[in-house]
């Protein structure tokens, strides 16, 4: 008798910041665009980087780098903006260094982050994914973007 066993398979975006590699849920991401210019918004965050015109709507940017409080982004030919859309939230870019991939994770291959309630960034990890001889950071999506709109209103 054979058992028919069911894990559950997520497809992430692979993206890269300086030397690490960090996997984004694909049912976020809505589109991926080249770095184009950035309006400066007064009296924003740090990472807050601004808004674009992505097709008549405004979306506000965030850099991953600034917000994980890694090293200023460098801007090359392979920075791209991902979209993100959150369930009744509107849309934000990311910059990311490069897209790397789209890879498939099931259960088995995921190990799940602790979180620790003295480090503030270890909510930004969902876990982290093995795929073939890398390890994968899982961000929490929606922990990085809640954020930031709960910091406008205070």
């Amino acid at each position: 008798m054979v058992e028919n066993v069911s894990t559950e398979i997520k497809q992430y975006i692979v993206v890269k910041l300086g030397n690490e590699q960090y996997g984004i849920d694909i049912q976020y991401v809505e589109n991926i665009v080249r770095m184009q210019r950035i309006t400066r918004v007064p009296k924003a965050q740090e990472y807050f980087k601004g808004v674009i015109n992505l097709r008549g709507e405004i979306v506000p940017v965030m850099s991953l780098r600034m917000k994980f409080e890694l090293e200023p982004d460098e801007f090359t030919g392979k920075t791209r903006i991902l979209i993100l859309k959150l369930e009744q939230q509107s849309l934000v870019g990311v910059i990311v260094d490069e897209v790397k991939e789209v890879v498939n994770l099931d259960e088995d291959s995921v190990e799940k982050s602790s979180y620790d309630a003295n480090d503030e960034k270890s909510q930004y990890l969902a876990g982290i994914g093995k795929h073939n001889d890398n390890l994968i950071s899982l961000l929490n999506i929606s922990e990085i973007i809640v954020e930031k709109e709960k910091e406008k209103e205070a």
